[in-house]
């Protein structure tokens, strides 16, 4: 897995997909949950992906986190060619690039907050005083340093998912996939939560890919892109173009 040495900036792309095709089964029961999707996303821009069940949002989701293969097509992330990565080599590309957040928040139920964040620097094999001090850092930045001994079961579902996103930008990912994130939360838990992840796009450059069924969540991002039938339908500017 090679990429290039130059840094990018932002503005520039930091994930190009070229006429992506997804098919699932073969002959009489295959199915094509992607067809010709072309699309780039710059460094630094928040992006939504809205769509009917059956668009092909999650699909694109999923081939964008590296947890998936297209079928046919050309993924650039970050100038490497995720296409042709085995499965080994995408999940030592997510654990570097990416961070993740789910709708139902994916915390280890028995450890604290403090513990949560630290996990992928765990997996990066980092001594405990620097995990403790950059997962302790995180939890500050999204505003839960006072609940760093917290189990989740001792925590509100905003704040779990605070957790969450703490989790995700712990490693400083180039791409923080959020994956209906305030599915599970009401709405003003859900405005407090897309209010943080516009402020962490705004001021630390974090490119936020964003897959929602809301239209008012998805309005903070800089654009949002539409899917139908498996085909890109749209690709419009958001309230914070």
């Amino acid at each position: 897995m090679t990429e290039s040495a130059h840094s990018l900036e932002v503005g520039e792309p930091l994930l190009k997909l070229e006429h992506i095709y997804k098919r699932y089964g073969t002959g009489e029961r295959a199915f094509d949950a992607l067809r010709d999707v072309s699309l780039n996303v710059n460094q630094g821009e928040f992006v939504a992906i809205m769509g009917p069940s059956g668009s092909g949002k999650s699909t694109m989701m999923n081939i964008i986190g590296a947890l998936d293969r297209p079928t046919k097509g050309v993924y650039l992330l970050n100038n490497i060619h995720v296409e042709e990565l085995n499965s080994d080599q995408r999940a030592l590309l997510r654990r570097r690039y990416l961070g993740f957040v789910f709708q139902g928040f994916n915390l280890l139920a028995r450890t604290t907050a403090l513990e949560n964040v630290e996990l992928p620097l765990l997996y990066r094999g980092l001594p405990k005083k620097e995990r403790q001090e950059m997962a302790q850092a995180a939890l500050d930045r999204v505003g839960l340093l006072k609940w760093q001994h917290h189990t989740p079961a001792a925590l509100s579902g905003g704040q779990q998912q605070r957790v969450a996103i703490a989790r995700a930008i712990v490693t400083k990912p180039k791409l923080l996939l959020a994956d209906e994130p305030t599915g599970s939360l009401d709405s003003s838990r859900s405005v407090e939560i897309m209010e943080l992840l516009s402020d962490l796009n705004r001021k630390e450059h974090i490119t936020v890919v964003l897959v929602t069924h809301e239209p008012d969540m998805a309005t903070y991002a800089q654009r949002i892109v539409v899917f139908r039938d498996g085909k890109l339908e749209s690709d419009s500017a958001g309230r914070d173009a």
